[in-house]
Order: structure tokens, then C-alpha cells, then sequence
């Protein structure tokens, strides 16, 4: 059953800010080095399972956040999720500082792309959504385990995210309501460590190359639904381009562990195909969420039957280089690792960030780029054969730091989304679940502004003077 969401939101820091704007440069010129000379870049390459947009707080209650800048009365509880293909997600925040982005488009991540990866508590946030509100919906039992006395689906929720945050966030959280306070308690003491729970759906490796004439692959399907829909590339009629299995057979359908490839015809010179792979599934209690709008991450508590889906792409050529790349967020290391595949008899060179990088024939490396927290990316590896292949986001690895405002209103409407990963005007009447400390700030810089505006025409005025 899937129970109603609620979360919550905190103030972004101003140190926060203040780091967006020196980063603002760097992303920049990754973009430009990153690109290179690359030609018609194909679109972004995508982590396979769940895409979701988030709808906002749902069930919830309030909790207080103690911190060095003073208390603050905050919302907290489950948000809700609409999948895209069908279905509904339930999930809580594990980055209470960070603002939430109405609207916002999240994709189902693995823990290493999150703060989780680094995270020694991970698995007991795990344990406590499987041991609570929504998972557990008889109320009545939940509060006979923990002792709390009867509990509302708002306490519950309320309850559950507070002790979450304990985890996620080292926070110094009480939940308003004492029987939300005890669920957290009992939560919070009887957590215990949990494995991260596979991905709904998704396609290993992502990028396949090779030579034509041959199968190319093996793209391997990890997925916990019974089975799923396998589409050939758009273009196989002009191509001939099949998905097949290890004996060449044709395949429409595939299970976990299946095994698929790229049929390509020996007269094709060189070019690009990609799969896709779809089904209908609940998404793993567990799994993280996270946007590239910086929107706050979430950890999911419960879903509907859900539409997930995911992709693998594969080039040939007959000769040459023949490069496969893919790339995926490194949390323990603050950087995103390039994946680059050579399956041709010459070296395949590219240029990242204003270094080259050379794969020999046969070989696949790494290539690690270090970037700062909330640092936007969009890099682009171009080949032989006009191969181009695009990887953009936001390296959104840390948890933000502590509130700094005295207070903030009760009130936990999302922030809209913004276009390209880019950062919305914080909100102050936002709360924890959103909101920010930050409007003070562009007053007093506003009322600098006007100061320095005003001294400015003294001085002309006095260069004015006749005689001076």
C-alpha cells in the first residue's frame, strides 16, 4: 500500500550560495574543454529504472531542527512522486537543508551517486522505511512495537522522517507531536544495517562498440520485475540492425540476468544503434532519487506498479577505433568517472577537460573528473565516424550544512524547478523542506548596492566642481 507523502525542506546556507557563484566559472569551462570539437552531440545519456516528477508534501506533521543558528519548526513527512509511464512513489528526503524544486524531474539512482554512498548509516535508513510508515500501514501495530500510544498516518510520517534525518543528516531533530517523538526514538535505537536494494531496471553495460558483421555486446538486464519489453532501435528497418540473443536469435522479451546484443550487418561501415527495455514494477523500498534541478535527494518508501525503463547504446565500424563511453557520478571520490571502451585495432584519443586521453585497441579505462559539490557538467567525447556522445548533471554528493535563520514559517510548498540545473531564488517562507536563509542577504546587498550607488554620484559630483 502506498502511503501519502511528506517531507522536508531546510534553509540553504549562504556559504552555500557563495560556492554556486565561484563554481559558476568552472562549469563553464568544463563545457568548453569537455566539448571539444565535438559534432551533433546525441542526447544525454540517462541511469536506467524510475523518472519522476515530485508533486510535494502529501502527509506530514512537524518536527523541530536544533542547530547553532537557533530552532527551527519544520514539516516532515512523506512526498509523492508521479512516474512517468504510469504509477505513484512515496519517498522521504535525506538532505534536509537542501530546497525542494516544484516540479522537479528525479531519476532512480544507485546509493554511490548520492550521499548515501558515503554515508556508514545508509543501511539503517534502509531498515527503518521497511520498518515504518508507509511499509508498516497498520498504525495501530506500528504503535503497539514502539509504544507510542495511538498514532495519526501524520504522526507516523512525521515520525519516521525525523528519525531518518538523525541518519542522514547527523541532525539534532524532535518531532512536535510525542507520539511522533517516540516513533523516532524507537526507530532510531532499533535500526540496523541494511544491503542498498537492487534497481528497478537497468542495462550493463550501458555503451557497447565493435566491429560490423559481429554481435556486440553482451548488454546484461538487471531488473527485479518478472520480465520486460525489449524495443530494437528506431531505425532497424533501414538498418538491419537486430537485438538478439548469444545465438543470434531475435528477442522482444528478457528477464533479470538475460543477456541481449547488437546484430549488425557486415556491409554497414560504421554506425550507432540503441535498445530500449521496459517494465512494470514496484520500485525497491530504498532505492535513492535524486534531480539534476539540485532538488532535494530523496530515498523512496513505497510505489505503486510503476512504468521504469532503460536504454544501452552501441557503435561499429569496420576498421579503426571503435569507442563505447559511459559515465556514472563518484560520490567517494567528488567527480564523475568517464567509462571509455576501444573494441577497434587503433588507438581511440579524446580530450576531456583539457587533457587528452589515449584507449588502446582492446582496452577500456577510467578516466576520473574531479568536480566541486553542486557543480554542474555537460561533456561531450566525440570519435571517429562522427561518434559523439553527451554526459550532463549536477554532482549532488554532500549533504548541506546547518541552518543558519533563527526560524521559519511553518510552511513546505516546493520552490519551482529551474531550467538547465540552475539554482532558483531561495524562498524564506519555505521551511526546512525548502527553504532558505537567503533574502536577508539580497537586501543587505541590495541596500550595498544603493550606498555604493550613492557615494559614486558624490564623487561626480564633486569632479563636477569647477576648480577641482
Amino acid at each position: 500500500m502506498l502511503a501519502a507523502l511528506s517531507g522536508f525542506r531546510r534553509s540553504a546556507p549562504a556559504a552555500r550560495l557563495a560556492a554556486a557563484a565561484s563554481v559558476s566559472g568552472i562549469v563553464a569551462a568544463g563545457v568548453l574543454s569537455g566539448a571539444g570539437t565535438a559534432v551533433a552531440a546525441g542526447a544525454p545519456q540517462t541511469q536506467g529504472g524510475a523518472t519522476a516528477t515530485i508533486n510535494g508534501l502529501k502527509t506530514y506533521g512537524a518536527a523541530v531542527i536544533h542547530e547553532v543558528g537557533g530552532d527551527q519548526r519544520v514539516e516532515a513527512g512523506l512526498f509523492e512522486m508521479s512516474v512517468d509511464g504510469g504509477g505513484t512513489l512515496q519517498t522521504y528526503c535525506i538532505d534536509l537543508h537542501s530546497p525542494t524544486q516544484r516540479d522537479a524531474l528525479y531519476q532512480e539512482t544507485p546509493w554511490s551517486s548520492t550521499s548515501l554512498g558515503t554515508d556508514k548509516n545508509a543501511g539503517k535508513i534502509r531498515w527503518i522505511l521497511q520498518n515504518s510508515y508507509p511499509q508498516v500501514n497498520n498504525l495501530a501495530a506500528l504503535a503497539r512495537k514502539a509504544g507510542t500510544g495511538n498514532l495519526t498516518e501524520q504522526d507516523a510520517a512525521a515520525g519516521t522522517q525525523v528519525a531518518i534525518w538523525r541518519y542522514s543528516d547527523g541532525a539534532k531533530a524532535d518531532a512536535v507531536d510525542p507520539q511522533a517523538e517516540k516513533l523516532a526514538d524507537y526507530l532510531q535505537k532499533s535500526a540496523r544495517d541494511l544491503a542498498e536494494p537492487q534497481a528497478s531496471l537497468t542495462l550493463d553495460p550501458p555503451a557497447v562498440s565493435g566491429r560490423s558483421g559481429t554481435l556486440l555486446g553482451p548488454v546484461t538486464v538487471h531488473t527485479n520485475a518478472a520480465g520486460v519489453a525489449v524495443s530494437p532501435p528506431a531505425d532497424a528497418a533501414t538498418t538491419g540492425v537486430r537485438i538478439v540473443d548469444k545465438t543470434g536469435k531475435t528477442v522482444t522479451t528478457a528477464k533479470d540476468g538475460s543477456r541481449l546484443y547488437f546484430a549488425v550487418p557486415k556491409d554497414s561501415a560504421y554506425g550507432t544503434a540503441q535498445l530500449t527495455v521496459q517494465a512494470s514494477t514496484t520500485v525497491p523500498v530504498g532505492r535513492a532519487l535524486a534531480s539534476d534541478s539540485r532538488s532535494q535527494p530523496q530515498i523512496l518508501a513505497g510505489s505503486s506498479e510503476s512504468t521504469v525503463s532503460a536504454t544501452a547504446g552501441a557503435t561499429w565500424a569496420a576498421e579503426g577505433a571503435i569507442p563505447a563511453v559511459s559515465a556514472r557520478k563518484n560520490c567517494a571520490e567528488g567527480a564523475v568517472d568517464i567509462i571509455a571502451a576501444n573494441r577497434g585495432d587503433k588507438p581511440f584519443r579524446f580530450e576531456l577537460m583539457g587533457a587528452e586521453h589515449t584507449i588502446p585497441a582492446g582496452a577500456t579505462r577510467t578516466v576520473t573528473v574531479p568536480l566541486q559539490e553542486d557543480q554542474a557538467y555537460d561533456f561531450t567525447v566525440t570519435g571517429p565516424n562522427g561518434f559523439s556522445q553527451r554526459f550532463t548533471g549536477v554532482l549532488d554528493c554532500r549533504i548541506q550544512g546547518a541552518i543558519t535563520t533563527r526560524q521559519a514559517k511553518n510552511h513546505n510548498e516546493p520552490r519551482p524547478a529551474t531550467v538547465g540545473g540552475g539554482t532558483a531564488v531561495p524562498d524564506t517562507n519555505l521551511a526546512a523542506t525548502g527553504g532558505s536563509a537567503v533574502t536577508p542577504l539580497i537586501a543587505g546587498a541590495a541596500i550595498g548596492l544603493v550606498v555604493i550607488g550613492g557615494a559614486v554620484l558624490v564623487i561626480l559630483r564633486k569632479r563636477e566642481q569647477p576648480g577641482d
